[in-house]
């Protein structure tokens, strides 16, 4: 977006900061140094990094960054009973945690405040806007290529139009019903609602509805010229291109097999849609046959969300876990590494910072997003919304969104220098 915020370009000083000895310095940045916070300036040179902005996203749940297939995923460490968990080399420092009430602008601390007052901890990003239209969860956020619109949807039964340069909404679509879903593919638009999916092309201005699910659907995305949908009974229904002058799209099957609603879907590892379900399982299926061909049984709560990382699948779960998933050449699939978090985890998405280093951002129920570095898993950072992000969208110029529980949408950036500015 073209909106220019002014910065705060301080350098941190020779002097080691009192309040961080005493885990309590809530600045940022702070004027003097804290000596226990790593370096960020190293530089990282890698082509095969960068999540390529052109090939939209369909969805938090689908991300397709791209980074050295020979290096690996995450450092592997065992535990006791024997399962690979990926360790993070940086814990949180005391003060990671945001202020509830200084984000409603009524905390009567201040500077003695023992948590975090500011939208985000770390180095390497800043905001640059915050929106607020929306009254509810933002469910899906797109910018579609070659648009200078930004298009979010929200529970609240509403989807609002950005303009790119300004920030305004420009226009706000009530649909009546909540929109639980959101993602686009070249010039479509396709809305999640209840017992439907809602097509807007934007180029010629049309509008269909796809019937099929039933309740609410709530994960979509794109792969092998198919519109995949899960919805809340446990089925994915599926569209292809048609002829037909009613309707460019062609209901050609229901995926069937979750005993629960599907709450995330994927596209990758040759053709495979995978699909993760309130049934703790993930599924994979054929796209060409539209079969079931595995069932993976390692999460103990909800599967939320999925994205496929060149050879891995990487899955997020309520059960407090991130899992990275590899290919083995009997053709399944097995865990590898075990990430866990304190809290239940909402969604996953990757990018790439400034730099080109691979950055998974993992939304926590805590309402935080935590940035870690791949391989390593190493704690870049967090952004904090007013409720949980479940939302998250890349954009060009190292521009990337997010969105909470509130309705309220965030426009964030990558520094090329990575100075830490605060709002």
């Amino acid at each position: 977006m073209d909106v220019k915020f002014a910065r705060r370009n301080e350098r941190i000083g020779g002097t080691t900061c009192v309040y961080w000895l005493a885990g309590r310095c809530n600045r940022n940045p702070c004027r003097f140094l804290h000596s226990g916070t790593p370096s960020l300036h190293t530089t990282y040179h890698n082509s095969n990094t960068a999540h390529r902005y052109g090939k939209r996203t369909h969805s938090s749940s689908e991300n397709t960054p791209r980074y050295d297939k020979k290096s690996v995923l995450v450092r592997k460490s065992e535990d006791r009973d024997g399962t690979s968990v990926a360790k993070a080399s940086k814990k949180p420092s005391p003060s990671s945690t945001v202020c509830k009430y200084w984000i409603n602008n009524n905390c009567v601390h201040g500077e003695k405040c023992q948590n975090v007052h500011s939208w985000f901890c770390g180095d390497g990003f800043s905001i640059l806007a915050k929106l607020q239209q929306h009254k509810k969860v933002i469910t899906g956020i797109v910018l579609p290529v070659g648009s200078d619109k930004l298009y979010s949807g929200c529970t609240d039964g509403t989807v609002c139009i950005w303009d790119c340069h300004t920030g305004q909404c420009v226009r706000v679509i009530n649909l009546g019903a909540e929109v639980t879903s959101l993602i686009n593919e070249g010039p479509w638009i396709f809305v999640g609602l209840k017992n439907a999916v809602k097509a807007w092309n934007i180029q010629n201005i049309t509008e269909f509805t796809l019937n099929g699910p039933k309740g609410r659907v709530l994960a979509m995305t794109v792969g092998n010229d198919t519109l995949f949908a899960g919805a809340e009974d446990g089925a994915i229904a599926a569209w292809r291109g048609s002829s037909e002058a009613k309707s460019p799209f062609e209901l050609v099957a229901s995926l069937t097999g979750h005993t629960k609603a599907v709450v995330c879907l994927t596209v990758g590892g040759g053709k495979r849609l995978y699909s993760g379900s309130m049934d703790h399982s993930i599924k994979a299926w054929d796209m060409d046959t539209l079969q079931c061909t595995m069932t993976l049984n390692e999460h103990t709560d909800v599967v939320t969300s999925l994205i496929c990382w060149d050879q891995f699948l990487l899955s997020s779960s309520s059960d407090c876990t991130t899992k990275v998933w590899a290919a083995f050449e009997e053709g399944t699939l097995k865990v590898t590494y075990t990430h866990k978090e304190e809290d239940g985890v909402v969604s996953l998405f990757g990018m790439a910072d400034a730099e080109g280093k691979p950055i998974l951002c993992c939304s926590c129920r805590d309402s935080s997003v935590r940035l870690y570095e791949l391989p390593s898993f190493l704690e870049r950072g967090r952004l904090f919304g007013k409720k949980e992000v479940a939302s998250i969208e890349l954009g060009p110029g190292g521009l990337f969104f997010t969105g909470d529980g509130t309705g309220l949408l965030t426009v964030w950036k990558w520094l090329e220098q990575p100075n830490v500015a605060s709002s």
